[in-house]
């Protein structure tokens, strides 16, 4: 019988997992200049949680959450996302008690959505997201966006657009939904199933819709920002102007509501607009949270975070021919003659090593000759190659692999040497 990975999962092997470490090394770095401190959570949570944070008209919830029943007859579920249980461990663990404010966290791991696989989108697929907890400020908003627009741009990313909208407070969103329902609510039998069943429990959501957004009821829908309050629109004009002096350009899009029902205030995506990257160009999207803490049973505090995917980031990285450095970074390779030679070798690599030397050596019994070519395959910058004359003489033949130079070195100063070069 053979296996297969399963549908909508992959296996990153050797060759690729060299770019998803460029990555990750580049988002930690950023994380802590930023300050945002990491946290983990479990990759299963309570059912309710996501049903009551992410919301139970989303699609998330709806159509695409692995949802499983526990021998203790519990309900759990994969995480899909993972505001939701981080905001869980902030209430849980009283994080809002901390004397800095607000507490800023990060993420990076692995979410699960039972949807159809696509370029860049799978039912496994890996997240990086930051949540900012604590403060109401605008000027933390476009801190938030600045991080993400930061990741991508030093990655390599040039093909970017920074959308950005207001879904204003909860007298904006009542006010803009009596519209919709006027708006809609005449032709709704000319939409999908799921359209009408948000017709009653969110209207909003029917702006995020798949299937009907080229509807042209679509296009003419109220647009939110025309009913923003005089405080909603006041704090959309901060973050905007925060962003331009940060030198961030953005367009502003009245139809991004985000897939999640959490979301209030500012709301952004990041967009690939590279030739070849495919449809679906979002790569990043975010937006603000306030009373998500509240709704999931923490005091009243304001919230505002985004999440990214790694695959679709390497997808973007692929659409404009970024080049990753990767490295292997093998310093050294040790080439054994004999039996002998090669008790030598395993006890020279397991030196190197623990001075930090990234150190391979041959274990099929090669001969020179493949072994070099192993060397050079493998980017060496040095070989050793060791032999009866090395074992008597105890100094071994050092090769710098770029120039050609040959030394002998004492056995005793190898370490030296090397760690000196």
């Amino acid at each position: 019988m053979s296996f297969k990975v399963p549908r909508g999962t992959q296996d990153i092997l050797p060759g690729q997992s060299e770019k998803w470490q460029k990555v990750e090394s580049i988002i930690r770095d950023i994380c802590r200049v930023y300050r945002y401190n990491e946290i983990r959570t479990p990759i299963f949570e309570q059912t309710e949680l996501f049903a009551r944070g992410v919301g139970e008209t989303t699609d998330v919830v709806q159509k695409e959450m692995y949802t499983f029943t526990d021998r203790g007859d519990r309900s759990l579920t994969l995480r899909p996302e993972n505001t939701a249980g981080v905001v869980r461990a902030y209430v849980e663990h009283k994080m809002f008690g901390a004397p800095d404010q607000p507490v800023k966290l990060s993420y990076l791991g692995p979410m699960f959505r039972y949807e159809r696989q696509q370029a860049g989108r799978y039912r496994q697929f890996v997240q990086f997201g930051v949540e900012a907890i604590g403060s109401a400020d605008p000027a933390i908003d476009a801190e938030v966006i600045a991080l993400a627009m930061d990741v991508y741009e030093t990655v390599g990313l040039k093909d970017l657009k920074l959308v950005i909208n207001s879904l204003g407070d909860k007298e904006t969103r009542d006010t803009h939904r009596t519209a919709l329902l006027q708006h809609f609510e005449p032709h709704i039998h000319e939409f999908c199933t799921d359209c009408q069943n948000r017709l009653q429990k969110n209207p909003l959501r029917i702006l995020d819709c798949k299937v009907d957004r080229e509807h042209p009821l679509m296009q003419t829908a109220p647009a939110l920002t025309d009913f923003l309050t005089e405080e909603s629109a006041a704090y959309f004009a901060q973050v905007k102007n925060y962003l331009e002096a940060l030198g961030i350009s953005y367009e502003v899009d009245p139809n991004l509501v985000r897939g999640l029902d959490y979301y209030n205030h500012t709301t952004f995506e990041i967009m690939s607009t590279a030739s070849g990257f495919g449809a679906i160009t979002t790569l990043c999207g975010g937006g603000r949270y306030n009373g998500l803490v509240q709704e999931i049973g923490g005091p009243d505090v304001p919230g505002i975070g985004f999440a990214l995917s790694i695959e679709r980031l390497l997808l973007a990285v692929e659409a404009e021919g970024v080049m990753l450095d990767t490295a292997s970074g093998l310093d050294v390779y040790i080439i054994a003659m004999d039996d002998e030679a090669k008790l030598k070798a395993v006890e020279l690599t397991s030196t190197f090593r623990a001075k930090g030397i990234a150190t391979e050596m041959d274990y099929l019994a090669r001969k020179m000759k493949a072994q070099m070519k192993s060397a050079d395959r493998l980017g060496a910058k040095y070989t050793i190659v060791l032999g009866e004359t090395e074992l008597a003489e105890q100094a071994a033949t050092i090769k710098e692999m770029v120039t050609g130079e040959q030394q002998k070195v004492a056995f005793s100063e190898l370490v030296n040497y090397l760690l000196k070069r």
